[in-house]
């Protein structure tokens, strides 16, 4: 500007200066704009290579999404069949539920033979990605490049994974698959001593409300009903039973106790007559012998079922021969001149003679002593008590003795269902043996998911020459040229914290939903399958949960069939010992590629330079660049469209877990 001022006089410019202002104006600005031009491509190299990265390492986190994806569907498939056939066995000794049991037995075999097909196609599926995903994270890369370029700048690269080998390991698709047989099996002897339980129970049921109708249970006459009018024993105790399941057996043996008790204690003569008193002394003597027979008498449940010992009272004549009325010398004799005589009592009017020693019924019939001619007592006035009571409706002995011969019945039909129970119990043994050795394969470490790129993605990316466009050029500015350049980027991935809306199962949940069309109980099946895979990160704390949902509540008391089989199940499946995963999203972020190449296997950074200067930046074929820098690929790799797995649904139909590797060239890859 020192020159300039020579020409100006103080306080004004000359036209001159004014020229001269506006010509350096322009040169400055001039070569400021090719300046700014020159940069921005010198630098752009470096905006590709760190896109081009970025978008290998998005690759390879996609792929940990298809691997956690693949992972999940197989442990939540496993647990949904294994808890379906825990539940259906639990069903078959539940009753009422055994035909939604089968279904449900049905449908968890189901689930386990597709979790078995799932497995053999995601094992080979998953091996196929990873050996295809180096290839893929390149062309991705390659194509990324192509597209930043424009009309007068392109640009050639790629990205390689660190390391290009994969340390992934998958038991559970590695392991042997669910043995269903052996569970089929074990679930029919199941089923089949079920319904033989079933039928004991509902036996037993059946002669337990007969004996109960007799006790209370029965409209109009019943033992309670005739104790009522024919004694008076306190109401507690004789007591009112709405229903056989809320009565117990030995409640009407207890009301026959006290009934025989009050009615010993309270005979008496309905009148002065000699036969009068016979009748009442026969009366008084049954009475207590009924008292001793019910008082002897065990009704009750014991350990090993159900404990009845008492026997029918006497009916007539005929069954008290049978009896100690019979035999027992209970009777008053008096020596009379025809020879000893038999009485209802001494102070019948018939004795006359000194009195002598006891004697039974049976000794007059047998003519070992006499018959009194005066109250002609005998065998058939102890006869007559039972006969009239329990012949004809008003009598409480017609009642009490269809209560005892039902309650025999019942005795018997108990034995014949713990039995049964026995047998069901052994069955349920074998099947829950049979389901803890199936269960086996599920029990096995977490998986590790480890493809190749786990350590990040180095980008090489180079351009050509290039030259300032037409219009920069001028009097002001000379033509700029930019030569031949090239850039290195590195990504690695980083774990994003996973929440219930952001995890690397949230996209593929949204497409496992039950349309309520499935057949019986698949669609519950297939229902429990998605809250398992929700809770895939902790999926042993949702076990018993979604047992109790598919049973609605528990299989039976502690001590029944179900019962204990209801705690070995939950024991097999909580003793899975399942360990949380990690559901983290993996994302892309810059990295200095020292890091990666110090954890990877693309050797130093003076080779990596060697193979960044082998790429033609002229070069738009995908394939020239990759095989520049070591890649041998086939054309039919980016083309090829792998099907990681097909997971088969209840009901039928499959779900396809598809990648195509040609996306990931030109979108960025995609997993369907």
């Amino acid at each position: 500007m020192s020159g300039i001022e020579l020409l100006a006089e103080e306080a004004a410019y000359t036209t001159m200066v004014a020229a001269v202002t506006i010509l350096a104006v322009l040169a400055l600005l001039f070569s400021s704009v090719s300046a700014v031009w020159s940069m921005a491509r010198s630098g752009g190299v470096q905006v590709a290579a760190d896109a081009a990265a970025l978008a290998g390492a998005n690759a390879v986190s996609s792929y940990y999404t298809v691997a956690t994806t693949v992972d999940a569907t197989v442990l939540s498939m496993g647990l949904a069949g294994f808890v379906s056939v825990g539940a259906g066995m639990l069903g078959t000794l539940i009753p009422g539920m055994e035909p939604a049991a089968h279904d449900m037995l049905d449908s968890g075999i189901e689930m386990l033979q597709a979790r078995n097909e799932l497995c053999a196609s995601a094992s080979e599926g998953l091996q196929k990605l990873e050996a295809g995903l180096p290839f893929a994270v390149a062309a991705r890369a390659t194509g990324l490049c192509r597209q930043q370029g424009g009309e007068r700048l392109s640009y050639a690269g790629t990205a390689l994974v660190a390391p290009r080998t994969s340390d992934s390991y998958f038991p559970a698709l590695e392991g042997p698959a669910i043995d269903t047989g052996s569970m089929e099996l074990a679930s029919e002897e199941l089923d089949e001593a079920a319904e033989r339980l079933r039928r004991a129970r509902e036996k037993s049921a059946a002669e337990k409300e007969r004996a109960w109708l007799a006790d209370c249970g029965r409209d109009g006459m019943n033992m309670q009903e005739r104790a009522d009018r024919l004694s008076g024993i306190a109401p507690d105790q004789n007591p009112d039973f709405a229903s056989s399941v809320t009565w117990a057996p030995e409640a009407g043996l207890r009301r026959a106790r006290a009934y025989y008790r009050w009615r010993f204690e309270h005979e008496a003569p309905v009148g002065n007559s000699v036969e009068d008193r016979a009748d009442s002394a026969a009366r008084k003597v049954f009475y207590e012998y009924a008292a001793g027979v019910v008082e002897a008498a065990r009704v009750e449940e014991g350990e090993s079922g159900f404990v009845n010992t008492l026997e029918p009272l006497p009916r007539n004549t005929d069954d008290v021969r049978e009896t100690p009325l019979y035999t027992d010398a209970r009777w008053a004799t008096s020596i009379e001149a025809a020879g000893t005589t038999l009485h209802y009592a001494p102070s019948c009017p018939g004795a006359t003679g000194a009195p002598g020693g006891g004697a039974a019924l049976c000794d007059v019939e047998a003519g070992r002593v006499r018959e009194c001619e005066t109250c002609r007592f005998g065998v058939g006035d102890m006869g007559r008590v039972p006969a009239a009571s329990t012949s004809i409706e008003n009598g409480f002995e017609y009642h009490f003795r269809s209560y005892t011969l039902a309650l025999r019945d019942y005795a018997a039909a108990r034995g014949e269902e713990h039995a049964a129970e026995e047998h069901a119990k052994g069955s349920a043994e074998g099947a829950g043996s049979a389901f803890e050795e199936a269960l086996a394969a599920l029990r096995s470490e977490r998986p590790r998911i480890a493809p190749p790129g786990r350590y990040g993605c180095v980008a090489l990316v180079v351009s050509g020459d290039v030259s300032s466009a037409g219009e920069l050029s001028s009097s002001f500015a000379s033509d700029v040229h930019v030569g031949a350049r090239g850039a290195i980027s590195a990504a690695a991935l980083a774990r994003d914290p996973a929440t219930h809306e952001n995890n690397v199962l949230a996209s593929f949940l949204s497409s496992i939903s039950s349309d309520g069309g499935l057949p019986g109980m698949a669609d519950e099946v297939l229902g429990l399958w998605g809250r398992l895979l929700l809770a895939y990160g902790n999926a042993s704390e949702r076990i018993g949960e979604a047992l109790d949902d598919l049973l609605g509540g528990s299989a039976g008391s502690p001590d029944s069939v179900g019962g204990w089989l209801e705690e070995r199940v939950m024991g097999a499946l909580n003793g899975l010992g399942l360990e949380p995963v990690d559901l983290s999203l993996c994302k892309p972020v810059l990295t200095d590629s020292a890091h990666v190449l110090a954890r990877g296997d693309l050797g130093s950074a003076a080779e990596l330079q060697k193979r960044l200067r082998s790429i033609a930046p002229t070069s738009s074929d995908p394939m020239d660049i990759l095989r520049a820098v070591g890649y041998e690929l086939e054309e039919a790799v980016l083309s090829a469209e792998i099907v990681v797995a097909r997971i088969p649904l209840p009901g039928g139909g499959t779900l396809p877990l598809t990648v195509r590797l040609g996306d990931f060239v030109s979108e960025g890859g995609a997993a369907s």
